[in-house]
């Protein structure tokens, strides 16, 4: 399913030699926003931006998002206040916004500030917060993309985030780890295709553990509580499987992962993380490939997900 060759032949050096086709940069009278959640990603989009002299709009959730991240301009909204952030963002003059982070929880109703703007988009806000998380993020796409601003990828920012193809370091899956990644690529799949999460654990050729609600650091340190209560076999190899769901809204939820990933997943008694090549991002990509260097974890990018 998955070629060893294709993959173990890809150097490092190879694969850094194609890691930026081009980042999205503003022109003239364009201004980039940016809805913050939780996590690393917002810091290093807004980093990235006033690199390039840019000087972004965040809008912070409450909560979730960095404090690191007040340091620019912009403001905090709580959940319950997302009908402000279209004219909150009209006002700040945005015209592109990048949707990065997690948020760890869904607004409490008796919370909201009742209004006109909430009233007409609640109808629509009711019907996405019962469904999974990609329904609720292309409501919210299309929710802002009415006012005319254009939604964009964490990706088009930061194209070098991207997971290339083929071996990220010095460790390459053995040939009887392939059929352990098709095992936990197929599970994170149908998990996906259903909208539950994007990743899957497999040892052998058996997927053990699937991600939910509580992601994958929570899927991982599951798996090292399984490990723990010996309902993992301590001999075999386990691989963590993470893809892009079917159909997918990318520029609002790429798969990532990160140091603290591979650090988990190490814990949890892996030998390597499978991702979708330029579907899913490495976030500060050096240190998350020295990490899993030093831990003796393998990380490969996949080619030809089903698209």
């Amino acid at each position: 399913m998955f070629p060893r060759s294709k993959i173990a032949a890809r150097t490092m050096t190879a694969l850094k030699t194609n890691r930026n086709p081009g980042a999205f940069v503003p022109g003239p009278g364009q201004r980039v926003g940016l809805l913050a959640g939780s996590g690393a990603l917002p810091l290093l989009i807004v980093r990235k931006l006033r690199e390039r002299g840019h000087d972004p709009y965040v809008i912070r959730a409450e909560g979730e998002a960095s404090p690191d991240l007040a340091a620019f301009d912009g403001e905090v909204l709580a959940l319950e206040q997302f009908a402000r952030v279209r004219p909150a963002l009209v006002k700040a003059g945005v015209t592109h916004l990048v949707l990065a982070g997690g948020i760890t929880r869904r607004p409490v109703w008796h919370r909201f500030r009742w209004s006109w703007a909430l009233l007409r988009v609640l109808p629509a806000a009711m019907s996405a917060l019962k469904a999974g998380d990609d329904v609720l993020l292309r409501a919210i796409t299309r929710f802002v993309e009415g006012a005319g601003i254009t939604v964009i990828g964490a990706h088009q920012v930061m194209p070098d985030l991207l997971a290339p193809a083929g071996v990220m370091g010095k460790h390459a899956p053995r040939k009887s780890d392939w059929a352990t990644i098709g095992a936990a690529v197929e599970a994170a799949r149908a998990i996906g295709s259903l909208d539950i999460g994007q990743a899957a654990v497999a040892f052998g050729t058996r997927a053990v553990a699937l991600e939910g609600i509580e992601g994958t650091d929570g899927l991982l340190e599951r798996t090292c509580e399984l490990r723990e209560h010996g309902r993992i076999a301590s001999s075999r190899r386990g691989v963590l499987a993470k893809c892009a769901k079917p159909g997918q809204e990318l520029r609002a939820d790429m798969p990532s992962i990160g140091a603290n990933t591979v650090e988990l997943a190490h814990t949890a008694g892996l030998v390597g993380i499978a991702v979708d090549a330029d579907h899913s991002l490495v976030l500060d990509f050096a240190t998350t490939v020295e990490t899993a260097d030093r831990l003796g974890l393998f990380l490969v990018g996949l080619e030809g997900r089903a698209r």
